[in-house]
């Protein structure tokens, strides 16, 4: 998951568009706010996000920009995400991160 997300979809240029299959958007954001609750972009991509769905559009596609400033898991190089994993390297704050999502209600 490390590899494909910082070394590879990290890699890509930032305009590169992001299809996922669900309209997880949200959810996502919740969890992202979670583990950096003080990331204006998290904040301002919720307010965002909130406006497209009550429009009844979709939240999709998303691009490389967007999920190198919100997606935690593509942020685990950065400290703030890496102080709330309570880690000070990626591999470790990913597979941190990965584990509290999975039981994560938001």
């Amino acid at each position: 998951m490390h590899a494909a997300l910082i070394d590879i979809l990290g890699n890509l240029p930032d305009n590169t568009k992001v299809f996922c299959g669900h309209e997880y958007t949200l959810q996502n954001l919740k969890f992202a706010k979670h583990v950096e609750p003080d990331n204006p972009d998290i904040l301002s991509r919720i307010e965002w996000a909130k406006a497209k769905r009550d429009g009844g559009e979709p939240t999709v596609p998303s691009t490389i920009a967007d999920e190198k400033q919100t997606n935690p898991f593509m942020r685990v190089i950065h400290n703030s995400v890496q102080k709330h994993a309570k880690y000070n390297n990626s591999i470790d704050t990913m597979q941190s991160i990965r584990k509290e999502k999975d039981s994560f209600k938001g």
